[in-house]
């Protein structure tokens, strides 16, 4: 067994067999990666394939360097939230920057289930994680303005290619970019006129190892329960779908093919190149959902409805994530505000 296996085996057995301390006032102990190495073993058994390349991941890229040598009983509030000011100054792996605030409360996030899981094998963690606190930023979002909207649309219309029907469908029925690319005849229900939403696509790192490949493309089910959706199709956008009905039941919509399929990134660069043919600045594919959800309130949406079309758990998250007043919205609803009468000359 080669020196790298047996410390690890070694680690793993300490873990699961932990010494007790002298006294039986106190808890077990053992060194941070050994412990974190055990719990990305369990958490695999009943998570998403997705979820745990993302924990391994971060588990290797930033918890393990910095927190790996420590035994869990020294692991204090205070070690921890030096490590997050250091994520938040200068977490990037080359040396660019801090991460964002949200990669560093995901982390955060793993090292708290971690330590839960500590605690059921009796091990000491005493980092206190409710008093660490991460100020969010609010980040400026994209959205299409009116003119830049128009000028995409109308060159999206001008023919029924389906890559660009599959964006017209992010752009106003506001469907994330891998469940357009996951996409498939059968999703399409015409008697209804409705389009359910049943799988994503996204492609993730090979941890696995498995033959030369480093990334793999999966299929999934959609990010969370609410994600899974019904969705009333816009009768302009039934006639585009009504392309694709004599379609077989398994086939992607952007390809026609039940033996290929166009992953995001595919679907990402095609964005990049239609916004060139339009003169237009580079906007991320996502903006064309927070345009979608934009318009939505500005046309008179319900919140309630519009969190369900969207595929969000509760309405807060629609509300303040994803719904962003247009100038032309703000100088409209100012507009309404008059003085009393007799104080107009």
């Amino acid at each position: 067994m080669k020196t790298k296996e047996k410390r690890t085996t070694n680690a793993v057995h300490q873990l699961s067999t932990p010494k007790t301390l002298s006294g039986p006032e106190h808890k077990a102990s053992t060194r941070f990666d050994a412990l974190t190495a055990q719990w990305l073993k369990n958490v695999k058994l009943r998570i998403k394939e997705s979820s745990y390349v993302k924990y391994y991941n971060m588990a290797q890229n930033h918890i393990i360097p910095t927190l790996g040598e420590y035994q869990t009983d020294k692991l204090t509030t205070e070690a921890v939230e030096q490590f997050v000011q250091k994520k938040l100054i200068s977490g990037k792996r080359d040396g660019s920057g801090g991460l964002s605030e949200k990669t560093v409360k995901d982390i955060l996030a793993i090292l708290k289930e971690i330590c839960l899981y500590a605690a059921g094998l009796d091990i000491e963690v005493p980092c206190r994680f409710e008093l660490i606190k991460i100020r969010r930023r609010d980040l400026e979002v994209q959205v299409l303005d009116g003119q830049n909207y128009m000028q995409l649309v109308r060159f999206l219309f001008h023919d029924h290619h389906p890559r660009k029907t599959g964006i017209l469908l992010s752009l106003y029925m506001g469907l994330r970019l891998g469940e357009v690319c996951a996409l498939k005849r059968q999703h399409i229900l015409y008697k209804e006129q409705i389009l359910c939403i049943r799988s994503t696509m996204q492609r993730i790192q090979n941890v696995e190892g498995e033959g030369k490949r480093r990334t793999k493309v999966i299929v999934t089910d959609p990010k969370s329960s609410s994600s899974v959706r019904d969705i009333p199709i816009p009768p302009f956008l039934m006639e585009r779908l009504e392309d694709f009905r004599k379609l077989p039941e398994d086939a992607y919509l952007l390809t026609g093919r039940t033996d290929r399929f166009i992953e995001p990134r595919t679907l990402e660069y095609t964005l990049k190149r239609y916004l060139q043919n339009c003169s237009m600045e580079y906007v991320n594919y996502h903006a064309l959902r927070h345009t979608f959800a934009t318009r939505c309130m500005e046309e008179g949406f319900d919140a309630k409805s519009l969190s369900e079309i969207l595929g969000h758990s509760n309405v807060n998250i629609t509300l303040n994530r994803y719904v962003h007043s247009s100038m032309e919205q703000k100088r409209k609803n100012m507009g309404r505000i008059v003085p009393y009468k007799e104080f107009v000359s």
